[in-house]
């Protein structure tokens, strides 16, 4: 075997990184910026939601452009993007420029990236190797989700927020010249057909579509507008219209990705080179291993956000704190995907995935006993480490199962669904436990106020009426005296540990959902030459 392959290990694994640590610096900088470019959040956030929008959308089109042209010139032409998107959000003088940076470019920079990188991994690594291949990769992930808020919080505060870009415009060139001049390269990998440009424009326009009704529905409102629709400052949807944007959107995805299916299964039929063969999903591990993909990652975002929405908005934490208190966490996930690895040695993957996701919903089900208004980082760590090695265990092996019986030249596509199929899950999570602990908390708020003797009727029936406008961010209202506010601060911060309960549970059965899910992924079957040399592709 090639020794080189390791090198192409630790260049890959440095991109994901840079790119994993990119959006939860930012996220956590938004304040910041906010002041910075003295603009409101509506404006800013279509930074990151551009980026979301970009990446979900351009997935598929990066997996299938990595098997026609080969997955190492992706990677080189994603990252070379990323790069210079950050370049761009670096030097910004404004909103605009930052969005062009951070959402349009880093945004497409990543959606070939990172079908390409598991392509790599997956044609430069066979057999037990994969498996600790991927092992490193989810260990990279849990790195970026452990140490990116408080990198992001160092950053912002001793630095600047656009310290976060400039790391990344310092470590492209390292990573393109190392690709480019130490890692193995092989012709004839891409196989040369046309790009599908009808099925690239729906499924992109589609899944926009998609994301953007998932992620914002909460935010625009889901039927009736809660405010302005604007674009970059430009209002394009009035807070008075009839309907939100988020129902417009969903609608238009469905048309427009169910005009991508019949179309890529009419070209696959004729042998029309589709964007996607949408008859790959006969193999059972790709087939289930998306469906087990995505709603596993459904339940690990929604756990994520309700430790930080109890944290920050019923123990009044910082971000900052919230990250510090989040690291075992990301620590645990490094640890499990490196155990897991070395599990697959004797074990099939499909075992250490379903352990991992065993462990990550009794991770869960144990913090719904302790996760309330005085909770310890002691009580949690038992909670957070059995979490954390679950999702080691099972993030890093369920690529690994979805990818082992995809042809090589195939990998790309299977790669690009692989990742939108994730980015679906985590818009899912978002918009699922967005309404679970929105709609929860009020429920629970409006039942402890009026079970409170100690409030007067004129505070009970005012407090009552701002928990159902301002939801989780409802203060007691103006004239209140000091024990009023006293009481309505503490029936806001039960009501939100009674909600982060029903949203427990809900993440829990989710993960459950795909471990049932996993149940329908076959075993791999055992050959003589599973760990035998086989010849390195990276495109």
């Amino acid at each position: 075997m090639d020794p080189r392959r390791w090198l192409t290990l630790v260049i890959v694994l440095t991109a994901t990184l840079m790119a994993g640590l990119d959006t939860t610096v930012l996220t956590v900088a938004i304040p910041t910026i906010l002041r910075d470019f003295h603009t409101s959040l509506p404006q800013l956030q279509w930074a990151i939601t551009g980026y979301s929008l970009t990446y979900g959308s351009m997935l598929i089109i990066g997996g299938r452009l990595s098997d026609i042209h080969g997955p190492r010139r992706m990677w080189v032409i994603g990252v070379s993007l990323f790069g210079l998107g950050s370049l761009v959000a670096a030097l910004s003088p404004n909103v605009l420029m930052l969005v062009v940076g951070e959402g349009l470019f880093e945004g497409v920079g990543a959606a070939l990236m990172a079908p390409a990188s598991l392509a790599i991994l997956t044609r430069t690594f066979h057999g037990r190797e994969r498996g600790t291949a991927f092992s490193m990769w989810a260990a990279v992930m849990g790195a970026a989700v452990a140490f990116g808020p408080v990198l992001g919080g160092f950053l912002t505060t001793e630095y600047s927020w656009r310290a976060a870009f400039v790391i990344n415009v310092v470590i492209v060139p390292f990573v393109l010249v190392g690709m480019l001049t130490l890692t193995p390269r092989h012709h004839g990998e891409g196989v040369k057909e046309p790009l599908d440009v009808p099925g690239a424009v729906l499924v992109a326009s589609g899944m926009a579509m998609l994301v953007f009704a998932i992620s914002q529905g909460a935010f625009y409102g889901w039927w009736r507008p809660l405010r302005d629709f604007t674009i970059v400052g430009a209002t394009a949807l009035s807070s008075h219209a009839l309907v939100s944007p988020a129902p417009i959107a969903l609608v238009l995805s469905v048309v427009l990705l169910g005009a991508f299916v019949v179309l890529e299964r009419s070209k696959e039929r004729r042998g029309a080179w589709p964007l996607f063969e949408f008859g790959s999903l006969r193999n059972p591990g790709l087939r289930w291993g998306l469906i087990a993909m995505l709603v596993v990652a459904l339940g690990q975002v929604a756990f994520m956000i309700i430790i930080s929405v109890v944290l920050q908005d019923a123990n009044h934490f910082s971000a900052l704190e919230a990250g510090l208190w989040l690291l075992p966490i990301g620590v645990s996930i490094v640890v499990g995907s490196q155990i897991g690895g070395w599990i697959t040695r004797r074990f099939d993957a499909v075992i250490v995935v379903r352990v991992g996701l065993g462990l990550e919903a009794l991770g869960i089900a144990l913090t719904s006993t302790v996760l309330g208004r005085d909770v310890t980082l002691v009580q949690l760590l038992p909670c957070f480490v059995l979490f954390g090695c679950g999702f080691g265990f099972a993030g890093a092996q369920l690529n690994n199962v979805i990818l082992r019986d995809v042809p090589p030249e195939k990998a790309g596509s299977a790669s690009g669904a692989n990742a939108a199929s994730r980015v679906l899950g985590g818009a899912l999570g978002v918009a699922a436990i967005s309404a679970i602990i929105a709609g929860f908390t009020v429920h629970y708020a409006v039942a402890n106020l009026r079970a409170d003797p100690s409030l007067p009727d004129a505070t009970r029936r005012a407090t009552i009426e701002r928990v159902h406008g301002q939801g989780l961010a409802t203060t007691a209202p103006p004239g209140a005296k000091p024990e009023e506010v006293v009481a309505v601060r503490t029936a806001m911060t039960d009501a939100i540990g009674s909600a982060a309960d029903e949203a427990l549970r809900f993440a829990a059965v989710m993960v459950l959902c795909s471990l049932v899910v996993s149940f329908r992924i076959p075993p791999e079957v055992a050959t003589a030459s599973a760990d035998a040399p086989v010849p390195v592709h990276a495109g």
